[in-house]
């Protein structure tokens, strides 16, 4: 198979400056004219590029021309385009770091995790009902799920906004994300009532994230071997469902909507998967060691820069034992959930704000929040981070030397 690279893409247009922040504007921003955009508002895993270039041939795959070239894998399987190795695979990774219940449980494989969230919001609600089914998210939630939830007008279907405040009577679905995304914090179901289904978005409950505090057991759980592993580009994600009926609707939606997901992503993910399966049992080192070893240094980098700060803050989070690496350990989340201080009660919009400094990050408008909010990405290359502190902290160094001058 003929070896592919991912190349970061620093082609943002600019945006214009227009929030109320003189006070932060001197020859700091002069000097970025030339400096690239920092692409840090989606989760694009680049930051684990270097393990898997060290490990060499051990996780290539090759593919002859004559190789999975028929629709079906296993006709006699719920998800009968599910490949056997990717799901013996998907079900020891789990037992390994003791993350989710797989026994007696259906694996559903799609085209990423987005893919098996559309199929699960069509199989908690089909046949449908008289109205559609109110589809909530405690905020801060994670910002694809009320576009995902109205893309379609689905008359099955619609987004119904804040668990915390949803009170309509009737069936709903509500999502829980754990940890969650954009904060880091772990979340437990907020509506509680009856007629509720709900949907475990579980794709960041792995060690290099967060501790592993109990194996999750829920009746639909979703995981991607993009924040798994940080495969992005392969487009694989899986379902974890108790209930037989869900599982084949799912099944059933993605029938229709891709024929199946790719045989050779699907074989790709499996060796990838077994590998780290196996490495992770060993006491040399592993990936979700080096995952843990960067996240937890980024975080302490980025702590400090934020330490210094006036402008700045971030979330707390608490130390718990994780069964996987058998100590206690801090979360070390995929995003940073940046905030202004009352001190900068001036920046409205702290991602117009940024993008003068040319860091791109996602508002917390679009996470169900307030515009103070930023999600910005913990997961890219190295030197893209790196240039995100440095701009961090050059903003800190102009609110001092203008306060010094005054």
């Amino acid at each position: 198979m003929t070896s592919m690279t991912m190349k970061m893409t620093r082609d943002e247009p600019a945006v214009p400056h227009t929030s109320n922040t003189n006070r932060y504007e001197n020859g700091t921003k002069s000097n970025l004219c030339s400096a690239p955009f920092l692409p840090l508002s989606t989760g694009d895993p680049t930051g684990f590029k270097p393990f898997w270039r060290s490990v060499g041939d051990q996780c290539k795959v090759t593919f002859d021309s004559c190789d999975y070239m028929s629709y079906l894998t296993d006709v006699g399987n719920v998800c009968w385009f599910l490949e056997k190795d990717l799901e013996d695979a998907i079900r020891q990774l789990h037992l390994t770091v003791g993350n989710a219940v797989t026994e007696d449980r259906y694996i559903v494989v799609g085209t990423g995790s987005t893919q098996l969230f559309h199929a699960a919001l069509y199989a908690l609600t089909s046949p449908g009902g008289p109205e559609p089914v109110n589809v909530v998210s405690a905020v801060p939630y994670y910002s694809a799920y009320a576009e995902g939830a109205n893309f379609l007008r689905s008359g099955l279907y619609k987004w119904g906004g804040d668990a915390y405040t949803f009170d309509k009577e009737g069936p709903y679905i509500e999502l829980v994300t754990m940890p969650n995304n954009p904060d880091g914090q772990v979340r437990d179901p907020v509506v509680n009532r009856y007629e509720g289904k709900l949907i475990h978005d579980l794709a960041y409950y792995w060690p290099q994230y967060t501790p592993i505090t109990s194996q999750a057991d829920y009746d639909l759980m979703l995981f991607t071997f993009s924040k798994s592993m940080g495969h992005a580009g392969s487009r694989i994600g899986w379902a974890v469902v108790k209930d037989r009926e869900v599982a084949i609707k799912m099944t059933k939606y993605i029938e229709l909507n891709s024929i199946g997901v790719s045989r050779e992503s699907q074989h790709r993910a499996a060796v990838i998967l077994g590998a780290v399966s196996d490495s992770s049992q060993s006491i040399g080192d592993n990936f979700f060691r080096y995952g843990k070893g960067m996240m937890a240094e980024r975080w302490t980098k980025l702590k400090e820069v934020i330490s210094h700060s006036k402008v700045f803050s971030l979330p707390k989070y608490i130390e718990e034992y994780c069964r996987f690496s058998c100590e206690d350990t801090e979360p070390h989340p995929a995003f940073a959930w940046l905030k202004t201080n009352d001190a900068a009660a001036d920046i409205e919009d702290l991602e117009i704000f940024l993008k003068g400094y040319k860091i791109m990050t996602r508002g917390g408008s679009l996470f169900g929040s307030n515009p103070k909010h930023v999600r910005v990405s913990m997961l890219g290359d190295e030197e893209t981070f790196n240039l995100f502190l440095e701009r961090l902290s050059s903003i800190q160094d102009t609110i001092i030397d203008n306060e010094n001058c005054i």
